[in-house]
């Protein structure tokens, strides 16, 4: 059994509107629990065992969305921002009245999968420092990646304030004035990418995020778009 909670909050939290509108609703006989009609928008219901009908239809109540977006440049991995755009501006309003946020944070000017999500103890596992879920990125650097690049990843760095990072698999794909590489870092520091290339002399000049544990981005979603994830792409975040 679920724990009980207002309907107004249940009904809110599904989309079928505000509190305020759900109230509304209740003064009208538009809800309807367990066959009987409700005049209280506090009424304590259990969100699963309760049979629920607002304007004669069964709702299915769930609690938690996961949401995979292809996240475009330009957007912050933020839930608000007073200069910049977020990436929930791109997200449809019946999926933010789940209150989801990304499950951490690409950069501005970085593309590529992003976990949105309101299941905060899924997000606390990911991003634990104890987990070490892998995060594999497409970049191109301004420079030519070399072995020895290889090398000095595969042992960890140190970054520009003396923090040594997690040996990390670099697999070059294109070496030139302008390389094309996959990196896979099993930790989430600040600008962690672009400063482990600086940490051997080289500019990350585009960067796309590719997975995460071993959820793949669908590639068929162009940038800014988003879908929900399946039940066996959510258990995917956290597999290594």
């Amino acid at each position: 059994m679920a724990k009980k909670q207002r309907i107004d909050k249940i009904l809110s939290n599904i989309g079928c509107g505000s509190r305020a509108e759900i109230k509304k609703y209740c003064k009208h006989g538009s809800i309807v629990v367990n066959g009987k009609t409700v005049t209280n928008p506090g009424l304590q219901v259990d969100p699963e065992g309760d049979e629920i009908l607002f304007n004669g239809e069964k709702i299915k109540y769930r609690e938690f969305i996961y949401i995979m977006m292809n996240k475009p440049d330009g957007y912050l991995s933020a839930t608000f921002d007073k200069k910049d755009p977020i990436v929930l501006d791109l997200i449809d309003p019946s999926y933010l009245v789940f209150e989801p946020f990304p499950v951490g944070r690409l950069d501005k000017d970085t593309e590529g999968l992003l976990v949105l999500t309101n299941d905060g103890q899924l997000s606390h596992r990911v991003l634990s420092p104890k987990k070490h879920v892998p995060k594999t990125y497409y970049a191109k650097i301004d420079g030519v990646v070399t072995d020895e690049d290889v090398e000095a990843f595969s042992k960890g760095v140190t970054l520009d304030d003396g923090y040594e990072t997690m040996p990390s698999q670099l697999t070059i794909l294109k070496s030139g004035a302008e390389s094309e590489i996959e990196l896979t870092i099993h930790e989430g520091k600040f600008h962690q990418v672009k400063r482990m290339f600086e940490s051997v002399g080289k500019k990350v000049v585009y960067l796309k995020r590719l997975s995460m544990g071993k959820l793949k981005l669908d590639e068929s979603l162009a940038l800014g778009e988003y879908r929900e994830l399946t039940e066996e792409e959510i258990k995917l975040i956290e597999e290594k």
